[in-house]
């Protein structure tokens, strides 16, 4: 099927490429969100860090609690401030998702990332600063495994090409289904589906124009997966999308459930609605072999073939 372009992307100025991470780089690990659970979690994530060549740069507060946040606002934004504005940290590896990190975006050093790109990296509540930081800084952030995650040979791979190689870090997605066919380019942004529609209406929202939307999610339930979509396609969001690629949706409402639509079903709804190519199950989200995905780099999405081909170069 030939390259469909549902919004015109040459006015969309282009996003920064952060330096890679090559072996020697010093990596800020930080918990911008929930708090990690012990201190083994903590020696994993130095442990991963030091076995991609990287020099592990631990925050002050990593450790710290607040109930379900990583210590208070001052503790969590300290760190990540002050790695950003560090000319001395080369990237920031979130250790952990969980909640809490759209508590700190009026107050982030945009002006430290805008200056200094550095790659940024982890997913699920992390999109808030990839929204927040690829919005205003105009620079690629990365959603991909936070520092904590044990790595997998395919996430591995993955986040290796992304960072350190930047080279193609996504490709076919054999296991992908087909929603509604078609091929398109288009910047990448998305993440989260909570994050994301927490954010609708606010200065920290993705610009979706012409866009390829990443989307994935865990713990929720259906049909409050559909309610979070139709509230995208409320906003106009949807309207404005060039095609959708949905990831993993874990933990959910049980496979089989009587009482429930299927996800395909809600998915192949919204992407009717959104009127673009779509694929679901790709590699992304809260799954152990996942992609590392640029948000901000120029995609193209081949819907009938079930793969995503991303240019860092």
């Amino acid at each position: 099927m030939p390259l469909q372009t549902k919004q015109a992307l040459s006015t969309l100025p282009a996003m920064r490429l952060p330096p890679p991470l090559m072996s020697g780089a010093r990596v800020a690990l930080v918990s911008p969100s929930g708090p990690l659970r012990s201190p083994e979690e903590l020696d994993t994530a130095t442990s991963q860090a030091r076995a991609l060549g990287w020099e592990p740069v631990v925050g002050t507060n990593v450790m710290a609690r607040r109930g379900y946040l990583a210590g208070s606002d001052e503790e969590r934004l300290w760190d990540l401030n002050g790695a950003l504005a560090d000319d001395g940290v080369d990237g920031i590896w979130c250790v952990r998702g969980g909640y809490g990190a759209m508590r700190l975006l009026g107050r982030l050093n945009v002006d430290a990332l805008r200056r200094r790109p550095k790659a940024i990296i982890g997913y699920s509540d992390i999109t808030a600063l990839h929204c927040a930081l690829g919005l205003h800084a105009n620079v690629v952030t990365f959603h991909g495994p936070t520092a904590r995650s044990l790595l997998t040979d395919f996430s591995r791979h993955s986040l290796v090409r992304a960072v350190v190689d930047q080279r193609e870090p996504c490709g076919p997605a054999p296991d992908a289904r087909l929603l509604r066919g078609g091929r398109v380019q288009g910047r990448l942004v998305g993440g989260n589906l909570s994050i994301l529609t927490a954010l609708a209406g606010t200065p920290y929202a993705p610009d979706y124009t012409g866009a390829i939307l990443v989307l994935e999610d865990v713990g929720e339930e259906i049909y409050r997966i559909d309610r979070m979509l139709r509230q995208l396609a409320l906003s106009g969001a949807l309207a404005r999308v060039a095609g959708i690629v949905f990831g993993h949706f874990t933990g959910g409402t049980p496979p089989g459930d009587s009482s429930s639509l299927t996800l395909d079903a809600v998915l192949a709804e919204i992407a009717e609605i959104a009127g673009v190519p779509a694929i679901c199950s790709a590699p992304i989200g809260h799954i152990d072999d996942q992609w590392t995905v640029p948000l901000g780099a120029m995609a193209e999405l081949d819907a009938d073939h079930g793969a995503l081909h991303v240019a860092l170069s």
